[in-house]
């Protein structure tokens, strides 16, 4: 136990010595966390929104301001014909163009119906997606407020039925969709972090040459492998403390489940980061052989872990190799614990199937490793 606390000591003197890694360390996850969680968003504003008119009555005008009183639209300016339209959505210049045609209000009025033409920049698919539910949703409350009015210039004596849907919204009651990124930029904080500096650790003692002097010590591999992880063990959950801090202090995320749980899980899932970036580090040369490795798998992991994109919406092969992401269930478990109020068998799954990993990685790891004497 003592030659393991001398190792400890000296991992900690040497990090600390290293200028270039004292900015990964500190610096990299503040601007990770605050630049990120405010950039990273999928919510779609100020839509660049035009219109050509060709009807010019009440019923256009109306349509038209029901669009500019929406706050997702942004009502930049009206066409005179469909080929400046084109010209304008070819430029990049607008998103929507919506054409109400010549009798528009004429067919309202004698056919209870009319139709719109919507054109949309369909460049970003999802984007164009979320724009055409707000476009229907708009049109979908001129169409009730039209059939209102209609109903007062009619002899019929039936009125139509309004059905009311009041929702109720868990766990991210503002919908604000920081709640939903901040515990998973989190996530990647705690993971690149030290799995990039325990991928470079061992490669660093190769560079150099004091692997060779460690390995004709009478230190064992055991001693060896803990004393040299331990540190960045305790850096990620020191990372992991920044991370909460300025989740709540900034961005006022709601801690809802237990502190002590999520520090827990995320004890384990270090293990599994850090049997892998030694894993790593074993079969490169150079720090920036480890660097381009990690950064290989750090990114297929976190792209397949449901942090950036829902993975029910991928293919069933996708969603089947997730099973193997143990970026996945951290994932998981942050969001669940931190908005849901999860407890210990609400994650015992995610649990259960990390330990698993973290067994594996570590023994492959140790396995890999070759301590000559």
């Amino acid at each position: 136990m003592r030659t393991i606390l001398f190792i400890i000591q000296k991992e900690f003197k040497q990090i600390f010595r290293n200028k270039g890694m004292l900015p990964i360390i500190f610096v990299l996850p503040l601007l990770q966390l605050v630049i990120l969680s405010n950039a990273a968003t999928f919510e779609v504003k100020n839509i660049k929104f035009s219109y050509i008119d060709s009807n010019h009555s009440m019923s256009s005008r109306a349509l038209i301001e029901k669009f500019q009183a929406s706050t997702y639209f942004n009502v930049l300016t009206d066409f005179p014909s469909e080929v400046l339209a084109s010209s304008a959505m070819l430029k990049g210049e607008v998103d929507v163009v919506l054409n109400i045609p010549a009798h528009f209000e004429r067919d309202l009025q004698k056919e209870k119906k009319a139709k719109l033409g919507i054109t949309i920049n369909a460049i970003d698919g999802a984007a164009a997606g979320v724009t055409n539910v707000y476009i229907s949703q708009i049109i979908q409350s001129y169409n009730k407020n039209i059939q209102t009015d209609l109903m007062q210039f009619s002899d019929m004596q039936i009125r139509p039925v309004n059905i009311e849907t009041i929702p109720l919204f868990w766990y991210n009651e503002t919908l604000n969709y920081k709640t939903f990124m901040v515990p998973g930029i989190l996530v990647l904080l705690v993971t690149m972090i030290t799995l990039f500096l325990s991928g470079m650790n061992i490669v660093r003692e190769k560079e150099i040459g004091t692997l060779e002097q460690i390995n004709v010590t009478p230190i064992k591999k055991s001693q060896f492998i803990i004393g040299k992880l331990f540190p960045f063990w305790a850096i990620g959950m020191g990372l992991l403390t920044i991370g909460l801090i300025l989740a709540r202090l900034i961005f006022d995320v709601p801690m809802v489940g237990s502190v002590i749980l999520m520090y827990s899980y995320t004890s384990i899932f270090i293990l599994v980061i850090l049997g892998m970036g030694l894993f790593i580090s074993n079969f490169t040369d150079t720090q920036q052989q480890a660097m381009f490795i990690a950064w290989f798998f750090v990114v297929i992991f976190i792209l397949m872990s449901g942090l950036f994109t829902p993975i029910e919406s991928m293919p069933k092969w996708a969603q089947n190799i997730t099973e193997f992401n143990p970026i996945k269930y951290f994932v998981e478990v942050m969001r669940m614990v931190m908005l849901k109020g999860s407890g210990f068998m609400d994650i015992l799954p995610q649990l259960i199937k990390t330990l698993i990993y973290a067994i594996i990685m570590n023994g492959l790891a140790v396995w890999s490793y070759k301590k000559t004497t």
